[in-house]
């Protein structure tokens, strides 16, 4: 087989989809804007049937051994007491994500292209021309865009973000935090009305991370502009004195790795057009306050390369594909009442919080929600005789 498939994005989806291509006999390029794998992210969960998967590529010891271990929430007031805890069930694992993408990297030999990006696609009924911003152009049988919620190839093949992203009124923003001012194994929160300044100490990592929420209507953001950014954070959280909320700022605006964003999902009502298609991010971003971001990106990824290997043609291999993973994506895309109980609205809105998080009564519909959870099985894929239809051409 010479199925050659160019895939943008490094990241979770984009790894996995080239690791299970190469298993089944196609030829991944994957092409990252960044100059290496990035190391940082938040806390990301491996459950259902991203769990799974994992196991499937041999990680799950490895996953395991680098857990995150947060073992739960506690909100805490001004003077760092605390007003009310939530407890994690146990059985899931939770693991940082920069963790998860060096071991994906590390399971996953294919052709790397660093510090590049695609700048133009142009696609017949045979296949795709991409040139890149600094790589000779190249032909391709398939092109994937696992490129993120800003995604590049999205903007190429299927129009502005403008039409798919949909803001969820809130913006947020993680960086290196000092792990000494937060609880260990436990993720630390402190409201101020439609504000949240929070500490995740992971059981397993030397450095913490600082977490900022705050409610706010769509702002004229570039998520790239690091100094506006920076000025943003200041003005929302520069004022507040109380808590540890001074030092993690102080330390977030001196990261070079700080990341903020809109809070936003992405809604296409095709996740392919012609010999493009997406995964991850860049096809329905769930938002970070759906926790399921790892569980769709690992899941989608999987059911891709195993349909594409499949499939005598890649026409019913995506068709397939977006069948079988968008009701996994609906249902996991409600974020429910998560957003609201980290950044309640008022102060009222708080204590109500902490006033129901210690009923008993949570910690039971909690466990309730989790053994209801359904998940599909995810079936095998044996790879079948390629048709001329899916042989990528030659020039």
């Amino acid at each position: 087989m010479d199925e050659r498939i160019l895939i943008s994005g490094a990241g979770i989806a984009g790894l996995t989809l080239a690791h299970w291509l190469a298993r089944y006999g196609f030829r991944p390029t994957i092409v990252e804007r960044a100059p290496a794998t990035r190391p940082g992210g938040n806390g990301v969960d491996v459950r259902g049937g991203a769990a799974e998967v994992v196991e499937r590529m041999g990680l799950t010891t490895r996953v395991r051994a680098a857990a995150a271990d947060v073992r739960g929430i506690k909100f805490v007031d001004a003077d760092d007491r605390t007003r009310a805890q939530i407890d994690f069930p146990g059985g899931e694992v939770e693991i940082m994500r920069g963790d998860l993408v060096a071991l994906l990297q590390e399971v996953t030999d294919v052709e790397y292209l660093y510090g590049d990006s695609i700048a133009s696609l142009n696609q017949d009924p045979d296949g795709v021309d991409v040139t890149f911003e600094k790589a000779a152009p190249r032909r391709f049988g398939l092109v994937v865009g696992a490129d993120g919620l800003h995604s590049t190839t999205r903007r190429l093949a299927f129009g502005p973000e403008s039409e798919f992203l949909r803001h969820k009124d809130h913006y947020f923003a993680f960086a290196d935090a000092d792990a000494a001012l937060g609880e260990d194994r436990r993720v630390t929160m402190f409201n101020r009305p439609g504000r949240m300044t929070g500490l995740y100490r992971s059981g397993n990592h030397a450095q913490a991370k600082a977490y900022f929420i705050f409610r706010s209507p769509r702002l004229d953001h570039d998520h790239r502009d690091t100094a506006a950014q920076k000025r943003m954070l200041t003005d929302v959280f520069g004022g507040e004195t109380s808590w540890h909320v001074p030092s993690l700022l102080a330390t977030a605006l001196d990261d070079p790795d700080l990341y903020v964003d809109a809070l936003a999902q992405v809604h296409l009502d095709s996740w392919h057009r012609g010999r493009v298609v997406l995964t991850g991010d860049a096809a329905w971003c769930a938002s970070p306050a759906s926790g399921a971001g790892a569980e769709l990106a690992l899941v989608g990824a999987y059911r891709l390369a195993g349909e594409l290997a499949a499939a005598r043609d890649h026409t019913a291999a995506l068709a397939a594909y977006e069948a079988g993973h968008r009701p996994l994506v609906d249902r996991r895309r409600k974020i429910g009442p998560n957003i609201r109980m980290m950044v309640p609205r008022t102060a009222l809105g708080a204590k109500v919080r902490n006033a129901l998080v210690r009923l008993p009564l949570m910690k039971w519909l909690g466990e309730l929600e989790s053994r209801a959870e359904k998940n599909e099985p995810l079936g095998a894929y044996a790879p079948a005789a390629r048709s001329k239809e899916m042989t990528t051409p030659t020039r």
